[in-house]
């Protein structure tokens, strides 16, 4: 009897215990529903001083904070274009655009804001369209008031309620396509006071495209509904395109500024694992919101969602943007630069400081050698035998940057198919597969800016796959022989 009285004064201990923090939780989350409609009802009561109109930028940039200027009525006039684009080197694209750029035109508000909105549909443009802005609260987000025919122009109007950084995007029937063709953009809608001040802004936004033609296709694609349904695009990009924040078009920064990345995706389909390579995000805005995590290394951002992101850079150099289903960034598009200028801090990155081979059997780091790995060495190699074993080599060594028809990744990895670069200078070629090569370099009167590492090859592995590299994709028929290789180390 004693232990069972025990166990029930236990058990009603824990069952009061947990009902006072079911009742507590309950009490907190309807403080912060009640929290949430304050803020609304305050933003809802807030009267406009005065017009403005609304500056609109094309991405990468945002335009000026809001800082701490009173709740005014700001005029927004957006005009539609559908124009041809470049998806990437020689495949052309009928974008479907806010403001002649994918994605749309920047939109900067604060709380309180009256927006009077005008979109303008271009005479030349084939289709209706109208716009939902998720910052609208109101019947469609605006989509019911906004439809408006090619030659036409619409106005409706709302106040923003709540702050947070808000997709807009096309809701027009077949809602999908017309966003897959880059109908998206972000609207920002600032707290009172404005947000903490930063060193620069910008704005990126993730989108997936379906094209007939395959990635790299050339030509004129159009978008393909089928793949779209199977959601298995061709292209996922920043900013409308495979170069848009690449080699010259990346984004900058000097070492010690603060950086604030308003990321949004348009989808339609795919969620984005947004990342910097060699960054950490101080804060995150999760999906754009009030919610701040902090030392974040990937945050989701779903289709139709956005985030704000914000880090300090301590170091200099080149820092990629990615989305990390990471075959997109190297195989689709999803990639971008941010190039740091400044000087160099050691004690936050040293950079390589020794370089060796490991030795199973003594453990020892030494000096990485030059072409001394024992290989079997076979004399008077045919060319088809070079060329087999050459096939065979860049499989495994050089396929993941430079792809099976050596077209490489457009604006990352130059081409070796057809490569003025290449076929200019054998002996150059040689020493950048032994040595490796870093820096600016012009491939078919395009820029590439990336590292490639040297290869551990012995000299006949290097005549290989030299031989087979230039014998291959329209080069020029070059022989290169082990003699040849063991000049040039």
């Amino acid at each position: 009897m004693k232990t069972r009285k025990k166990l029930s004064t236990t058990a009603a201990y824990f069952l009061l215990s947990a009902l006072l923090i079911t009742g507590l939780s309950s009490c907190k989350k309807k403080e912060t529903a009640a929290d949430q409609k304050m803020t609304t009802d305050l933003a809802e009561k807030i009267v406009a001083q005065g017009t403005i109109e609304a500056e609109l930028t094309s991405p990468p940039n945002v335009p000026k904070p809001i800082g701490k200027r009173k709740a005014s009525k700001i005029n927004v006039s957006l005009e539609i274009l559908e124009q041809e684009g470049e998806m990437v080197g020689g495949v052309k694209y009928m974008y479907w655009t806010f403001g002649g750029s994918v994605p749309g035109s920047f939109i900067r508000t604060r709380v309180g804001d009256e927006v009077d909105f005008t979109l303008k549909n271009h005479p030349d443009n084939k289709l209706p369209h109208n716009i939902d802005l998720h910052a609208v609260t109101g019947p469609g987000g605006g989509a019911e008031s906004s439809l408006v025919a090619p030659g036409q122009e619409v106005s409706f109007s709302f106040k923003t309620l709540n702050p947070g950084l808000y997709v807009y995007h096309c809701a027009t029937a077949p809602v999908g396509m017309h966003i897959a063709n880059g109908m998206y953009g972000l609207i920002l809608v600032e707290p009172e006071g404005g947000l903490a001040p930063v060193d620069r802004e910008y704005y990126i936004m993730q989108g997936d495209f379906y094209t007939k033609g395959d990635y790299g296709e050339k030509g004129l694609q159009p978008f393909d509904m089928h793949k779209a349904l199977k959601e298995q695009p061709d292209y996922v990009v920043f900013n409308g395109n495979v170069n848009a924040l690449v080699n010259d078009n990346a984004i900058t920064a000097k070492v010690g500024e603060t950086i604030r990345l308003f990321v949004g995706n348009g989808g339609p389909n795919l969620v984005s694992s947004f990342h910097v390579i060699g960054e950490i995000f101080d804060r995150v805005h999760v999906e754009g919101g009030d919610l701040i995590n902090e030392n974040v290394q990937t945050t989701l951002i779903p289709a139709g969602g956005a985030a704000i992101v914000e880090f300090k850079v301590n170091t200099p150099g080149t820092f990629v943007l990615v989305d990390h289903s990471i075959f997109r960034a190297f195989n689709k598009g999803a990639l971008g630069m941010l190039k740091v200028e400044g000087d160099k801090n050691e004690k936050v990155f040293a950079g390589k400081t020794r370089e060796g081979i490991y030795l199973p059997e003594g453990g020892t780091i030494q000096k990485m050698p030059n072409g001394t790995a024992k290989k079997e060495i076979i004399e008077n190699k045919t060319l088809a035998q070079q060329m087999a074993d050459g096939k065979n080599i860049f499989s495994r060594t050089c396929f993941a940057c430079h792809q099976s028809e050596g077209q490489g990744i457009e604006g990352i990895f130059p081409p070796l198919a057809k490569s003025d670069y290449l076929n200019a200078d054998v002996k150059r070629a040689i020493t950048t597969v032994i040595h490796g090569l870093q820096g600016e370099i012009t491939v078919n009167n395009v820029k590439y800016n990336s590292i490639m590492t040297s290869q551990n090859l012995s000299d006949q592995e290097v005549a290989d796959v030299l031989t087979y590299i230039y014998n291959s994709w329209g080069n020029n028929k070059t022989v290169v022989t082990r003699e040849m290789v063991k000049q040039n180390r």
